[in-house]
């Protein structure tokens, strides 16, 4: 199998979790990085000094030992970064969510789904956090089922980014879209069908509320209420908080059925947790089976070095690995472009829910990706 060699565009805070992770593959390495952030370039250096910086989205796709790619810049540039890319040089890629910030830009997604000749994966890291991936394997047998499906993440608020850009809508795409199309991914994924209807209601109550930008008042919201009804019957809720660090564990995913419940639960970023409590939680899977009854739980511990590489409990790494097959033509990606649509589309619809105080029909009202 071919050496994997990554041109990087965009490498802030996500970005360099990327370059760690990928130190910790074989046969993977990065040789080109466009980071326009002279901090952000930096500190790229320092952790990768044999790549070559250069300028342009253009430039890495000028270095020829480029073979894959990895976009990991502000939402608002990911679609029309992928577009330049499509157009000069289309390789097999690695873009960080979501994929797109704006409902009208759609369509422009779709000429390139038809259009891309090489594989396309998009970053969902929570479909590979050890204890996640464990309750998805196991979510049929051990519940018969899932009915219910409830996914609670409550963390700490939006963290400081390159120029602010996470603070606004319409460079982000919003909270439901930038921090929650992972949480959409995961439901549809353990339904194994498609949403029908979204309600939600969510807003701004705690955070940014005194944050101005340049003249401008943040509008990014920090807590929501959302109900997914799917094809299948099943229901799912999120509930988001973030103002809510002093929490033991960051993510609670419970799936219930007629036969029992399993449940993880995941903590948050080991730097964020309090030195003075000792060790950081350990994450957990927990299967309640209805008869007979009596929990049982078992704890699904990270490697401490990829732990040590990023603050998403080891999934980067893992999702690197099956990039890797993928770039080497080993299998197709496990999370394509009309995984990574529908995933904002949800965001979106359950956006304007909120907005509208009325339920969404993702049919009729044209959030079906087509």
């Amino acid at each position: 199998m071919k050496t994997i060699r990554y041109g990087i565009i965009g490498c802030g805070m996500m970005g360099q979790e990327h370059l760690r992770n990928i130190a910790l593959l074989d046969d993977a390495e990065v040789v080109a990085i466009f980071e326009p952030d002279a901090d952000m370039r930096a500190a790229s250096a320092l952790l990768v000094p044999g790549a070559q910086m250069v300028g342009s989205v253009a430039e890495v796709l000028a270095v020829e030992a480029v073979n894959c790619l990895l976009i990991a810049s502000p939402n608002f540039l990911h679609l029309p970064q992928l577009e330049e890319i499509a157009a000069i040089r289309p390789l097999p890629l690695l873009i960080e969510k979501p994929l797109f910030t704006d409902p009208a830009d759609a369509p422009r997604l779709a000429q390139l789904r038809a259009a891309y000749p090489a594989p396309i994966w998009v970053a969902m890291e929570y479909r590979y956090m050890p204890p996640v991936a464990h309750l998805v394997r196991e979510a049929a047998l051990a519940t018969g089922g899932v009915r219910m499906l409830t996914i609670r993440e409550h963390r700490f608020p939006f963290l400081q980014k390159v120029g602010d850009w996470n603070r606004f809508n319409n460079q982000s795409g919003g909270t439901l879209v930038e921090k929650c199309c992972h949480f959409f991914d995961l439901m549809r994924l353990i339904a194994g069908c498609n949403p029908v209807r979204i309600m939600a209601s969510g807003g701004q109550s705690v955070n940014h509320l005194d944050e101005v930008y340049e003249g401008r008042q943040s509008d990014i919201w920090d807590n929501a209420y959302v109900i997914v009804d799917f094809e299948n019957g099943l229901r799912a809720m999120l509930e988001l908080c973030m103002f809510a660090e002093g929490a033991r564990y960051q993510e609670e995913i419970s799936a219930i059925g007629p036969k029992g419940k399993i449940e993880c639960l995941v903590p948050g970023p080991g730097r964020f947790w309090p030195a003075h409590l000792g060790e950081a939680p350990v994450p957990q899977v927990i299967v309640s089976p209805r008869d007979p009854k009596g929990p049982q739980v078992l704890e699904v511990p990270v490697d401490p070095a990829l732990l040590a590489a990023g603050d998403h409990n080891g999934s980067t790494f893992y999702q690197h690995q099956g990039f890797w097959r993928a770039a080497n033509g080993m299998q197709a990606p496990e999370v394509g472009l009309e995984d990574g649509w529908w995933a904002v589309a949800m965001g979106m619809a359950a956006q304007k829910s909120a907005q509208l105080g009325r339920a969404i029909d993702l049919a009729t009202e044209g959030y079906v990706p087509k």
